[in-house]
C-alpha cells in the first residue's frame, strides 16, 4: 500500500517544467496509472476539502483520493493511516515532509521522497508493457479429432 501527500508530491510535480501546468486531478490520474502498472494500490491525501465537484477523480484507478477536510492537514491524516496500519511494513510513504517521514521511520514503513517517487513513475509509464503471445493453440482452435471428444465428454449431439 502506498500512502501518498497529495500537496506534496504536487509540488515536486509543478516544479519541473513539463509538468508545471498539472492539477491535482491530473496528478491522481497519473499515479493511479503507475500504481495499476506495478501491480499496487495506494491512496493519496490532500490537504482541505478539496474541490466542490470531486466528480474529475471518480474514475481514478488503484488510487483512493482523499481529502483532510476544513481546517485538516494531509499530514495528520496520514499519520493516522502510519499509526493504524496492521501491517506498516507493507507501507510506503511518500513524502518529503520531516513529520511523515519520521512517524513512517518508527513503525518501519518504506519512505520515498517525493522527487523520487515521481522519478519511479515517469520511468514505470515510459516503459511498454509487454505484450504475452497467445499460444498458437489457442489461435488456431480444436481439431475435428477433439471437438468430438469434448461433444462426446459432455454428451452433446450435433
Amino acid at each position: 500500500m502506498v500512502i501518498v501527500d497529495g500537496h506534496n508530491l504536487l509540488h515536486t510535480v509543478c516544479k519541473l517544467e513539463e509538468y508545471k501546468s498539472v492539477g491535482d486531478v491530473q496528478l491522481c490520474r497519473i499515479v493511479g496509472r503507475y500504481l495499476k502498472q506495478v501491480g499496487e494500490k495506494g491512496e493519496i491525501v490532500f490537504d482541505g476539502t478539496g474541490p466542490r465537484d470531486k466528480s474529475g477523480f471518480d474514475n481514478v484507478t488503484n488510487l483512493e483520493v482523499t481529502f483532510a477536510g476544513q481546517g485538516a492537514d494531509a499530514d495528520t491524516v496520514i499519520e493516522g493511516r502510519i499509526k493504524a496500519s496492521t501491517g506498516p511494513r507493507r507501507l510506503t510513504v511518500v513524502s518529503t515532509d520531516r513529520r511523515l517521514r519520521v512517524a513512517a521511520q518508527k513503525r518501519r514503513a518504506t519512505i520515498v521522497k517525493s522527487h523520487v517517487f515521481w522519478s519511479d513513475v515517469q520511468k514505470q509509464l515510459r516503459q511498454k508493457k509487454k505484450t504475452i503471445k497467445e499460444p498458437t493453440e489457442k489461435v488456431i482452435g480444436l481439431s475435428e479429432g477433439e471437438a468430438e471428444q469434448w461433444l462426446k465428454l459432455f454428451h452433446i449431439e450435433q
